[in-house]
């Protein structure tokens, strides 16, 4: 799964890196060393073109009753998206990408879970594919928010945990949010990613939600053997 991760970039480096001139001028972005779920973040859709907003982290299906269930919809398993209807209809016309430049893993030790920091070795941004719904509460406040799509992991950090974001190749982009373009072709484009991934461990500060700073992503020396 991915249950935290990072936006360090500012916004001129997010908009050149994809290559966008649409930014939700109410979003005020200021970077994030620890993303955690039911926060917001910032996510590029394309319903006409291209653009940066900001959603909650946490899929609340639009015909859902329960706010609550947000935190249990952080993630979606590929193999699961053309299966179940909360997925399969988002898949067809709802595709986003989550801007990330790293995320963290928790490895389950003898002794405990260990948390992971994984980055590109450039320390570019990594474009995590995702799905986006609207949901109302009773009040009729609007709530956007989205889910991160998992895969297999990648040959590299599959000894850290058993599942990984699925990371978008920057070429596909905008493959995978035209939802003009058939969900069974945008189903292929997830696979385990193929690139070369850096990761090294960092300390439980990070398990903490409210704790955003560098020393998130600092590397840990880990003395005893596991």
């Amino acid at each position: 799964m991915c249950g935290r991760y990072t936006l360090t970039k500012d916004s001129k480096d997010i908009m050149d890196y994809l290559k966008i001139e649409n930014w939700d001028p109410s979003i005020i972005w200021e970077r994030s060393y620890n993303i955690a779920p039911d926060q917001k973040a910032l996510v590029l859709t394309c319903k006409s073109i291209p653009t940066i907003q900001s959603m909650y982290w946490g899929l609340i299906p639009s015909w859902s009753k329960d706010g609550k269930i947000g935190s249990k919809m952080i993630n979606a398993r590929m193999e699961t998206l053309t299966t179940k209807p909360t997925f399969r209809k988002l898949l067809h016309s709802q595709r986003c990408i989550i801007i990330s430049d790293g995320y963290y893993e928790w490895m389950q030790t003898r002794k405990e879970k260990r948390p992971y920091y994984i980055r590109d070795p450039e320390n570019k941004i990594l474009p995590l594919a995702g799905l986006w719904d609207v949901w109302k509460n009773r009040n009729d406040k609007i709530r956007m928010n989205y889910t991160i799509i998992t895969t297999e992991p990648a040959e590299s950090v599959q000894h850290i945990h058993k599942r990984m974001p699925a990371i978008l190749p920057k070429e596909k982009l905008n493959s995978w949010i035209d939802c003009t373009i058939p969900q069974d072709k945008a189903m292929k484009l997830l696979k385990p990613y193929t690139q070369n991934l850096f990761f090294h461990p960092v300390s439980k500060f990070v398990n903490t939600p409210i704790n955003n700073s560098q020393k998130c992503i600092q590397h840990m020396m880990i003395k005893e053997r596991f």
